[in-house]
């Protein structure tokens, strides 16, 4: 099978902190990005063109994330905060107060997106009902920080991860935990879930990456990025996998294969010690991938149309 290549084409700058998240709108004419300058800002995906900047957080913002059915933004930070935002006023229209401590990362039910979901460093995850704007669920059991957070398109059904090295399944209707993964051997910073394959992927900060059916978490296989940790996952419709590394490496993968066929490296800037990934997330049609990096950049990649490799 051939692999085409992916380049870097586009480089954007405008954040005075590292990158910590991003978002694409379901429309695709638009982005977001979450930062440790507390601020988010809202580029045109077409131009890399900043549209706007919102701000309201205090502490460094972890995670964003755009709903599907209307102009609405939630973020998550380190101030604890769970934000809701709206697009079109550009201004916050309800805060959700619950978190102990910094929130890490937060998603929507893809099918019944009145749901949030966020997971904090207080090792909770929590469920929300943006409509009554209520609190649904407190999912207790880990240990240690919730990094990681997915629902299944069709299934009543949360997967959560952490630093305290497990994975855990819940049922959302009663709030309890169906299953512990307990596979890898040190701290999940990041999951993927695969819609059109049934699994989903997680990675450790060992470098290791694991793989397990949907819904029922059947270990498929083991992929080592290297001995770095590794921050972000995505995942497209033709099972291209991305991860990003806090050494700066951007890792390509063929899902079904579990086979790494391309090795990218973001470098830093001459401000930046590093030039770690932090987030990186395709666009809705899968074709361009979008990166968020510790040197404050934004960077943007496609696939090249000559080069190939063979995987």
């Amino acid at each position: 099978m051939m692999e085409r290549m992916w380049k870097n084409y586009r480089v954007i700058s405008g954040h005075s902190g590292w990158v910590r998240s991003v978002a694409v709108d379901a429309t695709n004419s638009w982005f977001c990005t979450g930062s440790a300058d507390c601020s988010i800002k809202i580029w045109d995906l077409a131009s890399g063109r900043l549209k706007v900047t919102l701000t309201g957080h205090v502490d460094q913002i972890r995670g964003v994330v755009a709903n599907n059915n209307s102009n609405m933004i939630f973020s998550a930070g380190d101030d604890r905060q769970v934000q809701c935002w709206d697009v079109e006023q550009n201004k916050v229209i309800h805060s959700f107060h619950g978190h102990l401590s910094g929130v890490y990362c937060l998603s929507l039910h893809p099918t019944m997106d009145h749901l949030l979901f966020t997971g904090s460093r207080d090792c909770a995850c929590r469920v929300w009902d943006i409509r009554t704007k209520t609190h649904i669920h407190l999912l207790s059991g880990h240990e240690n920080t919730v990094s990681s957070v997915f629902t299944l398109p069709q299934q009543l059904l949360v997967v959560t991860a952490s630093y305290d090295s497990n994975i855990k399944l819940w049922d959302i209707r009663y709030g309890k935990t169906m299953e512990t993964l307990t596979h890898h051997n040190r701290s999940v910073r990041a999951m993927v879930q695969n819609y059109y394959y049934s699994s989903f992927a997680s990675a450790s900060t060992d470098g290791n990456i694991k793989k397990f059916n949907l819904p029922n978490p059947q270990f498929l296989h083991n992929m080592q990025h290297t001995t770095t940790r590794i921050n972000a996952m995505a995942v497209n419709h033709e099972g291209v996998m991305a991860t990003g590394g806090d050494n700066g490496s951007l890792w390509f993968w063929d899902w079904t294969s579990g086979h790494n066929f391309q090795q990218a490296q973001t470098m830093g800037s001459s401000e930046s010690e590093d030039a770690a990934i932090y987030a990186l997330t395709y666009d809705v049609t899968g074709t361009t991938l979008i990166t968020c990096d510790s040197n404050k950049t934004i960077k943007m990649w496609k696939q090249d149309e000559i080069a190939i490799t063979e995987t």
